[in-house]
């Protein structure tokens, strides 16, 4: 169902954070807004819930993405490590060539999908020194940065933090929290990964807990923002929670949903 028009008073904002290749809702997710944020995880490597979807599958197909995710899923990744490279080591051509190939082809389809105005932070499956040639006028790529989107000051930090998943961009935790203390105090605190909070990074299908920030969560008790907006964990144990005067939302894993969070004032 597509959202609501927005008000003619007020500010409406659409929010929607790991789209893996839904292009398609992704071109609707800005109807009836004022302003579309995007919070990073464009790309689909492998899809989780259909293994037939994603550069993985296209590479090597399902009987072997089905055979990755399972050992994923079970964290055996120095097995999942040793199965992919045999993978590749049987197929012709330059690695990063393939694979940047495929990216590009997703992010032309996608980049092309945002709405104008669109502000958008990277996920952890993302490749940021691509997204420059991508993003056109009206999408703004922000990442420990701030902008003021009607009258309230949202922050964006993107990426992730190393896990034994190695995504291209997962970073330090010294190097995120340095991108967080820039953000500063805001209105609207819009990251990719949560806080260090366990009901907010355990994802119930995975079994398993992902990468959330501490200096997230210490920026949040410190700063106080309105709301703390974040994806990344897409089927978490808890979708929503307060901390102090801050509500925590994860909004949503939007490959499979289609719909965006809204946000109005």
């Amino acid at each position: 169902m597509a959202p609501t028009p927005a008000r003619n008073t007020g500010t409406r904002v659409h929010v929607v954070s790991d789209v893996h290749g839904n292009a398609r809702d992704l071109a609707r997710a800005g109807e009836g807004a004022d302003a579309l944020i995007c919070l990073g995880d464009l790309v689909l490597f492998l899809d989780y819930a259909d293994h037939s979807r994603g550069i993985f599958p296209e590479l090597f197909g399902v009987a072997n993405a089905d055979r990755i995710v399972e050992l994923r899923t079970a964290r055996r990744f120095a097995e999942a490590r040793e199965f992919g490279a045999g993978l590749w080591a049987g197929v012709g051509g330059d690695r990063s060539k393939l694979i940047e190939g495929a990216v590009r082809k997703q992010y032309a389809e996608l980049f092309a999908a945002f709405p104008t105005p669109t502000y958008a932070t990277y996920g952890n499956v993302d490749v940021p020194p691509l997204w420059p040639e991508y993003a056109r006028p009206g999408t703004t790529v922000l990442d420990g940065e701030r902008v003021e989107i009607g009258g309230r000051v949202f922050g964006f930090v993107g990426g992730g933090l190393r896990s034994p998943m190695r995504t291209p961009y997962e970073i330090s935790d010294e190097e995120y929290a340095a991108k967080i203390e820039a953000v500063g105090e805001v209105d609207v605190l819009c990251t990719h990964i949560p806080p260090q909070v366990p009901d907010l990074v355990y994802d119930t299908v995975a079994r398993r807990f992902e990468r959330g920030s501490r200096a997230l969560l210490d920026a949040i008790r410190r700063t106080r923002p309105r709301y703390a907006l974040f994806g990344h964990v897409h089927q978490p144990l808890a979708r929503r929670m307060r901390i102090g005067a801050t509500e925590c939302v994860n909004v949503g894993h939007f490959a499979s949903t289609g719909r965006p969070w809204v946000l109005e004032w």
